[in-house]
């Protein structure tokens, strides 16, 4: 990439709220910064307004070096019109020698723009937002991309073979984490205490938004199993991180099956704390069957904890097809519950699940954001030349 290059990133937000989406685009517009120094940079936030923007642009933030829109005190029925229009007349204006959207549905104003001044673009596809694809303008924006990167094989794999892309034109760009955040430490003395709960015990963490649409992540399948693995672990304990509309429905199912003793709701947790929550369980469970790639459980490896996923999404990634974590059919409860117990009984076959310091060594090495970052290099430096 030559010293004039201007580059746009067009990304749903990244303050107003946190979620994957939110983490990559935070991430890769760090690594580009890294990787272009002397490149511009436009970045166009849908949902973010300048009360979110602004307590980041300091004199030392990497945000001072781009030009930033946010569309987010724009009313909600008015805000997607008035982004489109705002990527169109910019886009038009600036002339950017590259787009880069990090969510696909911003991919058709993309398009138009590569039929009007021949703007290059690359798409970010995650996860259940590429799947199942049925518009027929959002169907030939992706066709027409320059490249796609998706999160995981398992995206990739979806959509190419749904939307009759080749697979040269959609690469695989993991999630990254900052390793600096997440560390290994003893129990938290402060949490025991609030919870009541003895540093001997065993206990599964997960950590998800509760709402509705994201019950796929294997939160209910844990608290089906939670009977059976009190046969064998009677003090075992369940810790729930999140909040969402989903909440009383989970409250609901804790007590018809006399499961309060057992099952902590924690709400939402803040991210400087949530390293402790991570610390707090000998086991970080999600066993999601629609996951992009999940990168709690990165964050969760990190500290050098075990943890299991679903077999059939982004997970297998994200644990390298069970060489780092365990891999269950999430829709097969007593596999659940062997493979739990197992663990938690350091029985489990894989001996790595009981080395934390080389866990979080391996989850580095295969996912940190060098790694990250030089995979980024290589597909720009290839598409770009």
């Amino acid at each position: 990439m030559t010293k004039s290059q201007h580059i746009h990133l067009w990304i749903p937000e990244l303050f107003s709220t946190k979620g994957g989406i939110q983490v990559f685009s935070g991430f890769l517009l760090q690594a580009l910064q890294s990787l272009y120094p002397d490149s511009s940079f436009s970045i166009f936030l849908k949902n973010d307004a300048w009360e979110d923007i602004q307590p980041r642009v300091t004199p030392d933030s990497s945000y001072l070096q781009a030009k930033i829109y946010g569309a987010g005190t724009i009313p909600l029925h008015l805000r997607t019109l008035f982004f489109s229009w705002q990527l169109l007349s910019k886009a038009i204006t600036q002339k950017p020698d590259l787009i880069i959207t990090t969510h696909l549905n911003f991919a058709p104003i993309a398009f138009i723009l590569k039929k009007i001044i021949g703007t290059r673009y690359i798409v970010i596809a995650h996860g259940i937002e590429a799947w199942n694809i049925q518009n027929p303008l959002l169907k030939k924006s992706l066709q027409n991309a320059d490249l796609i990167l998706a999160v995981s094989n398992f995206t990739r794999d979806r959509i190419c073979q749904q939307q009759v892309i080749s697979p040269e034109k959609v690469g695989v760009l993991h999630n990254t984490f900052d390793a600096h955040a997440w560390e290994i430490r003893d129990k938290p003395t402060h949490l025991l205490q609030k919870y009541g709960l003895s540093p001997r015990q065993k206990i599964i963490l997960t950590v998800s938004r509760l709402v509705t649409s994201e019950k796929y992540k294997g939160y209910d399948q844990i608290l089906s199993v939670l009977p059976i693995l009190r046969q064998s672990i009677p003090d075992i304990h369940y810790i729930i991180v999140g909040k969402g509309s989903d909440r009383d429905r989970l409250l609901q199912i804790i007590q018809q099956n006399n499961l309060q003793k057992y099952v902590t709701l924690a709400g939402f947790i803040p991210d400087e704390d949530l390293c402790d929550y991570y610390n707090l369980c000998d086991l970080f469970a999600m066993p999601s069957k629609r996951e992009g790639f999940g990168i709690v459980y990165l964050e969760a490896l990190a500290c050098g904890k075990a943890v299991l996923g679903g077999n059939l999404d982004g997970a297998v990634d994200a644990l390298c097809q069970g060489e780092i974590g365990a891999l269950i059919n999430p829709d097969n409860l007593q596999e659940i519950a062997t493979i739990i117990t197992k663990i938690l009984s350091c029985k489990y076959e894989h001996p790595l699940m009981y080395q934390p310091q080389r866990l979080r060594q391996v989850v580095i090495s295969k996912f940190g954001f060098e790694h990250f970052q030089q995979n980024l290099s290589n597909y720009l430096s290839s598409f770009l030349n």
